[in-house]
């Protein structure tokens, strides 16, 4: 039987959550029956577009004009029928609306991935308006949560019954604990150290984490926070801690593109985001059987159960961090407990071969 042919639309391959998804979904793919292929419709193939055309993943990187890019749409359906694709998966709106018109009279079904929402949410009269149409030519509709799932009946005027929860999936990457990484970063052996692994953005509400962390080290001057990443606010960050005064207790390790290491490392991973869909980083984290405390946003509360693999607070709530982090931090046993249920979590729900398994089924109706 020949391998069916897909292609992943989407902005581009740079580091980021979808673009996990999507290299992790195109590696967890049975090789025998499909075959992936990425277009970026903003031009840029990114380090992950590389590592996979490194090993022979064809991409196609169309650079998108301002405007609606009619051009653009011409582009895509030329390389569908040349191509001979049999599905086009679309993930995020733009890439969405592009793929669907793109196909149009092509006879190739068209798969739509929503991997997480704006914050504050909003409509669009337009596309309120537009969505029920493209709905009615589309395969499929999948959302990473089941929040992500009401948030597009909501707010995008699209049918609950037309979409379907496929939660994301990561694959085991244990990595032990690195003594000598720990003393590079000034981590005191039997310090709590709680961490987080994002990029520095204003979504992330890092400034309430360091925050509340300055609170909680008043109480606990041996504790660490180690902040993985580099984004935008970074300098603004470090202006915060500096005027906290709390620049020895705090380790900004910039951007890794394997960050494990630094995640084993953690005894509580922070999560406090003002909007989240499926983290990977918290999937991460479970995988490693590290507890977090994470902000009840999104897709966050269908992953970690309060009491249970973590502690949830609040959105925005500087007071109840500072709570759960003086929970956590004061009782080692509580940690492994948390840690271990976070763990059976992750097996049972989030691992690379479940959701695999959901888009593979997917596919297969479709073709």
């Amino acid at each position: 039987m020949p391998k069916k042919k897909l292609l992943h639309v989407t902005y581009d391959m740079n580091i980021g959550g979808t673009e996990q998804v999507i290299k992790n979904l195109i590696d967890g793919l049975n090789p025998d029956r499909f075959q992936s292929s990425v277009l970026c419709v903003d031009g840029a193939i990114g380090p992950w577009g590389k590592e996979l055309q490194s090993r022979g993943v064809e991409h196609y990187c169309f650079q998108r004009q301002p405007g609606f890019d009619l051009a653009l749409i011409k582009r895509i359906r030329k390389l569908v029928l040349d191509e001979r694709f049999d599905i086009i998966h679309a993930h995020q709106y733009t890439p969405y609306t592009y793929g669907w018109f793109g196909s149009v009279l092509t006879g190739v079904p068209i798969i739509f991935t929503e991997h997480g929402r704006f914050y504050p949410d909003f409509s669009s009269a337009k596309r309120k308006l537009i969505n029920p149409l493209l709905q009615m030519r589309t395969a499929a509709i999948t959302a990473i949560s089941d929040a992500t799932r009401k948030a597009l009946v909501e707010f995008e005027n699209l049918s609950a019954s037309k979409i379907e929860v496929i939660y994301n999936g990561i694959s085991d990457c244990i990595t032990h604990y690195d003594q000598a990484l720990a003393e590079s970063l000034g981590l005191n052996e039997g310090a709590v150290v709680f961490g987080t692994i994002s990029r520095l953005d204003p979504i992330k509400n890092q400034v309430m984490m360091i925050k509340a962390f300055a609170r909680y080290l008043e109480k606990n001057s041996d504790a660490r926070l180690l902040i993985v990443g580099d984004g935008p606010i970074r300098a603004e960050l470090e202006q915060l801690v500096a005027s906290l005064d709390i620049a020895a207790a705090v380790c900004f390790t910039g951007f890794q593109s394997k960050p494990q290491s630094y995640l084993a490392l953690m005894d509580v991973f922070l999560l406090p985001s003002l909007s989240e869909g499926t983290s990977m980083t918290l999937l991460e984290a479970m995988s490693f059987s590290k507890p977090t405390i994470a902000t009840a946003v999104g897709g966050t509360p269908e992953i970690v159960v309060d009491g249970e693999s973590g502690r949830l607070i609040p959105n925005q709530d500087e007071a109840a961090l500072v709570a759960a982090m003086d929970e956590l931090g004061r009782s080692p046993d509580l940690r492994l407990q948390m840690g271990a249920q976070a763990r059976c979590s992750y097996e049972k729900m989030f691992t690379l071969p479940t959701m695999v398994a959901h888009y593979e089924s997917l596919y297969e109706r479709l073709c």
